[in-house]
């Protein structure tokens, strides 16, 4: 009898090294596969298969968390109960934090299972699994149990540094992606103050985040007129900066050969429709100034009106069209025009000067805005942008909330 009991013995203690050593050979087969950066569908495939097919598990249900819910990422046996039902019976068990068995509880979901196995990181659940229709008992079953949730465990690891690093190279991308945008935007805005015998010009760009949309421009034609322009692009990032790469070139081709600006206008519409199919737009303000005629001709596209003083009043520069990039043909286009008095001062701005988080006492608005004007209409460009803008940071001590282009002109 003693050798009976002492063979039975030896041959379970072989059976549970035979098993450990399988155990250990299913851990490397996927750390390998792991470590070889095989795709997520062929690991849960491997582990589909080791439950399957080697621990005879019959029923499974895998669950990984997903920006604050949970999708099912494996699952075989019976008729799938969906997610939120899953979900649901399985919040019954959130301080569980071991594998645990299911006989004691009363929900309808949880008593289709046979065990619970949970995986958490710091207190925070990242997964679980139901596993079904497995029965075995004593030592053996306590084995399996911690052998799948180490497992389970391996191949959520796994699938959260993928997560992780897909984060990581979206991150970088649009990092690159911002960059670059910032190189185009700086090649495109002119940074140095222009200053001849029949204008002076002086603009302030401070964007919101590195890469912004607006966009301004100043230029001449020849020897008796200039050109200027300041626009606001939807969007941000590199598709807006390349919108707006193409909307310079597009601006200075077009002025240079076409002397009506409303023609201008039509083109430039046409362009950005054609390139953006309508999903982008630009409000814009466009202005040619004559020295011997001292016209200065305008078109509005929807843009913050200019402020135009001539030292004594000042006025709106509102004639004009609506934005660009909206309709195929622009529904109507009005050209301003208007002489300019010698010493006169032209403020164009985007609408990102109107917009701050202020507080409730604190008021902003164009009436104020045309009020400063007049009172310091008579500084240089320069000085008047600086100014408005410490101004500001004294009377409302908000933050900003868009970009800001201060585009300042006086024409003597």
């Amino acid at each position: 009898m003693q050798n009976i009991d002492e063979g039975s013995g030896e041959d379970d203690l072989i059976k549970l090294l035979l098993k450990r050593q399988w155990e250990l050979n299913s851990l490397l087969e996927v750390t390998q596969a792991i470590n070889k950066n095989t795709a997520a569908p062929v690991l849960l495939q491997m582990l589909e298969v080791i439950l399957k097919n080697y621990l005879q598990v019959g029923k499974l249900r895998f669950l990984l968390e997903k920006q604050g819910g949970y999708i099912c990422v494996s699952k075989y046996g019976g008729e799938f109960e969906g997610v939120p039902a899953l979900h649901k019976a399985c919040a019954l068990l959130k301080k569980v934090k071991s594998p645990t068995a299911l006989s004691g509880y009363t929900d309808a979901v949880l008593n289709n299972y046979n065990y619970f196995i949970p995986i958490y990181h710091k207190n925070r659940p990242l997964a679980y699994a139901l596993i079904g229709d497995f029965s075995l008992s004593g030592e053996m079953m306590s084995n399996d149990l911690n052998f799948m949730q180490t497992l389970i465990n391996v191949i959520v690891v796994a699938l959260e540094n993928k997560k992780l690093f897909r984060e990581r190279l979206q991150a970088e991308r649009f990092q690159r992606e911002m960059e670059l945008a910032v190189e185009v935007q700086n090649m495109l805005i002119p940074v140095k103050i222009h200053k001849d015998k029949a204008v002076e010009a002086s603009a302030k760009y401070l964007p919101h985040q590195d890469i912004g949309g607006d966009y301004f421009d100043f230029f001449r034609l020849n020897d008796d007129e200039f050109l200027w322009c300041i626009a606001d692009v939807s969007g941000k990032g590199i598709s807006a900066a390349l919108l707006m790469a193409n909307f310079q070139a597009s601006l200075r081709a077009w002025a240079t050969v076409e002397s009506d600006l409303s023609m201008v206008m039509q083109r430039l519409n046409t362009i950005v429709i054609r390139n953006t199919k309508g999903e982008r737009f630009i409000t814009l303000f466009l202005a040619k100034y004559n020295e011997k005629s001292r016209k200065l001709r305008y078109i509005n596209g929807g843009h913050n009106p200019p402020i135009l003083f001539d030292g004594k009043t000042a006025c709106l520069l509102k004639s004009g069209t609506t934005m660009i990039g909206v309709f195929d043909e622009l529904p109507f286009l009005n050209q301003g025009e208007v002489t300019v008095e010698p010493g006169s001062m032209v403020f164009n701005y985007t609408d990102g000067l109107m917009d701050y988080e202020m507080e409730q006492d604190i008021r902003w608005n164009e009436g104020k805005l045309m009020n400063y004007v007049i009172d310091n209409g008579h500084l240089s460009p320069d000085k008047f942008n600086q100014n408005l803008m410490d101004h500001l940071g004294r009377i409302i001590k908000g933050k900003r909330i868009d970009d800001i282009t201060l585009l300042t002109l006086r024409i003597f």
